[in-house]
């Protein structure tokens, strides 16, 4: 064999998942699918073609049902991922819409279910909400398994692998990630995918190491090659050098002894050197996560997202629906605030109404202007929640807030809500904190102004910087110019604390910013009493906490804030906090 076929090879992608594994590859391809036969149907064999769609669809719906209860324990939250692809699976957008072209265009099955799928597709990836935007992948795995059933092509079953693996596949279904066992896959690599995808949720629950959106890993990579998946860094490493792998062993250890301390202090208060107590609230997007937010030691729900319950159906959920969905959080987190945060979609593509697409989604209709736009939709939502409130600690966020009018707007619908539940005779809450999301910098601007009318605040960052900085968060050709610690978007952070401290309301964070540990000393420094992250960051965040001391953050702050440029503030912030960056990058380009 020539060096040349064991040459070390560097592949980046998303850090889906963190931690450090070495082993060997083992590919999972879907092959047989991509080629899609079409062909005439004759209207006295429609029926027939028809038949064998409804079978097919019947067996992927019987497969997954047996997957639902062959799930682990472990794994039993992300059973209700497969139990939505099996709503999906019926659901009128794909299984109706099949049915009627095949009828409208006599084409065989396979053929009408490509062209439907790929006609609903785009609706979900134009979306703006990166947790929104996945979910086209739900409806790309759910058509591929109708797909095998009606072309006979089997995928390589995870289920029966039977050796220490990493996985390496152009994507992975939420039924293919529930049949992981953890004694057999050490990690995994995928072509498609990003941060918020499914397989990305699930690796960081299964805690395992994994690299998404590779592109080519699946071409690149061959059965049985040596690889290092370094989910932190978000690289892959074929054929790694001896000395490549031996700091990739070290960076391992280093890595998983950590983590076994960070979740040992996980439920110790964070605590400032000089006595401040901050709250660290998980965000979460599905009920079944706040098991995950207790077992870190989140002090409550800093965002709950209520997105899901809209996802992919054709009519809007009851309010008993969202009721019984909001009281389940409340049931398992009955003594800690849970923000519940009110609809953040484009209303039309959430709910598969292919009509009006607009050019640019992120500045549409979106969130509260369609929520406004929709009061019947609205209101539903805010009487769910007001029930729910009974049972717990409710607190209510209305996300991308731009003018004044669109709070007092809702205020005058949550007390319309309360008055018809009243009326109703049911129980609810009539008093709960209204918050709005600082996310649009009009909001930010006029914070002093927003203060009086609400109860707290809590900073986005991840709208407020995109649209600070006028930058698509998705182009990877604009994306350096995405910073936490641009000097614009700090003088405009500093501007919302001090508004809310003038008018004596709490200013929270729920945005990414918040979960990386080297801006903690700036949050702090900028007096915000509670932060939001992602479970697996909570203990890294108290942690974080409990080493630094306000007083110096605040003096910290102030000169950071004096600074002009972005690597100036990078350069203070590492010389003076550099030690606070857990998860190193490690440059494995040499």
């Amino acid at each position: 064999m020539t060096d040349m076929a064991t040459e070390e090879i560097v592949l980046h992608g998303i850090g889906g998942s963190p931690g450090i594994c070495i082993g060997k590859a083992y590919l999972v391809d879907k092959d047989g699918v991509d080629v899609v036969p079409k062909y005439a149907i004759c209207e006295s064999k429609m029926d027939a073609e028809k038949k064998r769609f409804k079978m097919a669809v019947k067996k992927a719906v019987d497969e997954l049902h047996a997957i639902i209860n062959e799930t682990s324990a472990e794994l039993r939250e992300n059973a209700k991922i497969l139990e939505t692809h099996v709503v999906l699976l019926k659901d009128k957008m794909l299984y109706g819409r099949t049915l009627e072209t095949m009828d409208k265009e006599h084409i065989n099955a396979e053929w009408a279910l490509r062209k439907v799928s790929q006609a609903i597709k785009p609706l979900f990836e134009n979306m703006e909400d990166p947790y929104l935007r996945d979910r086209a992948e739900d409806v790309a795995n759910v058509s591929e398994r109708i797909m095998k059933h009606l072309t006979g092509s089997a995928g390589v079953s995870i289920r029966n692998i039977n050796k220490r693996v990493i996985l390496v596949a152009r994507d992975l279904s939420p039924a293919e990630t529930s049949q992981i066992k953890l004694e057999r896959v050490m990690g995994f690599v995928t072509d498609r995918g990003g941060r918020a995808s499914h397989t990305s949720i699930i690796a960081r629950s299964l805690e395992i190491p994994a690299v998404l959106g590779l592109e080519k890993a699946t071409s690149a990579i061959r059965n049985d090659d040596i690889i290092v998946v370094d989910g932190t860094a978000g690289v892959v490493v074929i054929n790694p050098s001896e000395e490549t792998l031996a700091q990739a062993e070290t960076r391992k250890i280093e890595f998983e002894n950590r983590r076994a301390f960070y979740a040992r202090s996980g439920h110790l208060p964070a605590k400032t050197k000089d006595g401040i107590e901050l709250a660290v609230m998980g965000n979460i997007e599905m009920p079944e996560e706040v098991a995950a937010v207790i077992d870190r030691g989140g002090d409550g729900i800093g965002l709950y997202r209520t997105e899901f319950q809209y996802m992919a159906r054709k009519d809007f959920p009851s309010e008993d629906e969202l009721y019984e969905h909001y009281k389940d959080v409340l049931d398992v987190m009955p003594d800690k605030p849970v923000t519940i945060r009110t609809l953040d979609i484009n209303g039309d593509k959430a709910l598969a109404h292919i009509s009006d697409i607009e050019e640019n989604p992120v500045l549409g209709l979106r969130a509260i202007r369609y929520c406004l736009r929709k009061p019947d939709v609205f209101l539903t939502q805010l009487r769910a929640i007001l029930r729910a409130a009974h049972h717990g600690q409710v607190r209510i966020l209305v996300p991308m807030i731009s003018k004044i009018e669109e709070v007092l707007e809702t205020k005058r619908l949550l007390a319309k809500a309360a008055e018809s539940l009243k009326k109703d005779g049911l129980r609810h809450q009539t008093q709960v904190p209204l918050g709005i999301m600082i996310e649009v910098p009009s909001a930010a601007i006029m914070a002093d102004a927003m203060a009086r009318e609400v109860d707290f605040f809590s900073i986005g960052t991840n709208d407020l910087i995109q649209y600070t900085m006028a930058i698509d968060r998705g182009n990877r050709h604009v994306a350096y110019l995405y910073s936490p610690v641009h000097p614009a978007v700090l003088r405009l952070l500093k501007h919302v604390t001090e508004a809310g401290a003038r008018r004596n309301i709490p200013v929270f964070m729920c945005g990414e910013m918040a979960g990386e540990s080297i801006y903690v000393p700036i949050l702090l420094g900028l007096g915000l009493k509670e932060l939001s992250v992602n479970s697996q960051a909570i203990p890294l965040i108290k942690n974080a906490v409990r080493t630094l001391n306000v007083d110096q953050a605040r003096k910290f702050t102030d000169q950071l804030v004096q600074q002009t440029t972005t690597q100036a503030i990078e350069k203070m912030l590492e010389s003076t906090y550099g030690e606070l960056k857990n998860n190193h990058h490690h440059n494995w380009e040499r």
